[in-house]
């Protein structure tokens, strides 16, 4: 499912054009892709789509937390994209919602393990949706797009 992802990102991101889910189905199916694949990436695209569409969640919180993982995000979230998530939230990349909102689309991912590639990706889509929502927040989106095509860890000045 997470290729079909990809796929509906690199291909419909950066046009004012997205087809309708039937004629996008048969676009996607013709490409290869398995249709339940199809139909789960239809429904956590929707689920991204809808979360991003609360601003509220992309104001920056006044207050890092500690956030304590549950054995089930350890065993899917590798270590490499935990320590990802940590190192935005610690540049303000990402706020404490944000981050909670990956993490969420990530555990709804239903592959048994995300990769540090997977969270790139995950994250993308994510400040992607964010970047629609004001100009201040496309910084945030070109960052990770940056660490994302460029495939080199960041590090914090």
């Amino acid at each position: 499912m997470f290729e079909v992802l990809v796929y509906m990102f690199e291909n419909y991101i950066d046009t004012q054009f997205r087809p309708d889910d039937n004629t996008l189905s048969k676009e996607l199916f013709a490409a290869g892709f398995d249709q339940d694949d199809i139909n789960g990436a239809f429904d956590w695209f929707n689920q991204l789509e809808s979360m991003t569409d609360k601003p509220e969640s992309f104001q920056m919180a006044d207050s890092a937390n500690t956030r304590i993982f549950t054995d089930i995000e350890l065993k899917k979230i590798s270590s490499e994209s935990i320590a990802f998530i940590l190192f935005l939230v610690q540049a303000n990349i990402l706020n404490t919602s944000q981050r909670e909102l990956v993490l969420e689309l990530a555990m709804n991912v239903p592959q048994a393990e995300i990769r540090i590639e997977e969270m790139r990706w995950i994250v993308l889509m994510t400040t992607w949706g964010a970047s629609k929502s004001g100009p201040d927040k496309t910084k945030e989106y070109l960052f990770i797009e940056d660490i994302l095509l460029n495939k080199q860890k960041p590090t914090q000045h």
